[in-house]
């Protein structure tokens, strides 16, 4: 199981960055956990100035703005390989191989 953190302090833009995330998520079900980091020494500690941020396994992959759901999906398949590509609405997606697609994984 991955994780995903949201880096932010409860503002507004760090509240729908984990809406986002989440709506993603359950979208191309994959098994992640989603954690809220609040505590500024703790969102210090991942170098990031300007949130909301979206940390994917300790790596910081987004800062600075609300992501669009877009960017949230390309992040995620990236950060994710194969695994994310596990809905029907990507069927035809390069991620997918041509196994997972004859087995409706995709």
């Amino acid at each position: 199981m991955k994780t995903i953190k949201i880096l932010g302090t409860g503002c507004p833009s760090c509240i729908s960055t984990e809406k986002i995330v989440t709506e993603v998520v359950n979208e191309l079900r994959m098994e992640a956990a989603i954690i809220k980091v609040t505590e500024i020494m703790d969102i210090m500690a991942y170098d990031v100035m300007s949130t909301p941020a979206i940390v994917v396994d300790n790596k910081v992959v987004f800062k600075g703005k609300v992501p669009s759901k877009e960017e949230v999906k390309a992040l995620l398949v990236d950060n994710f390989a194969n695994n994310a590509c596990c809905s029907d609405e990507n069927i035809d997606s390069s991620c997918c191989s041509s196994e997972e697609k004859s087995t409706g994984c995709c």
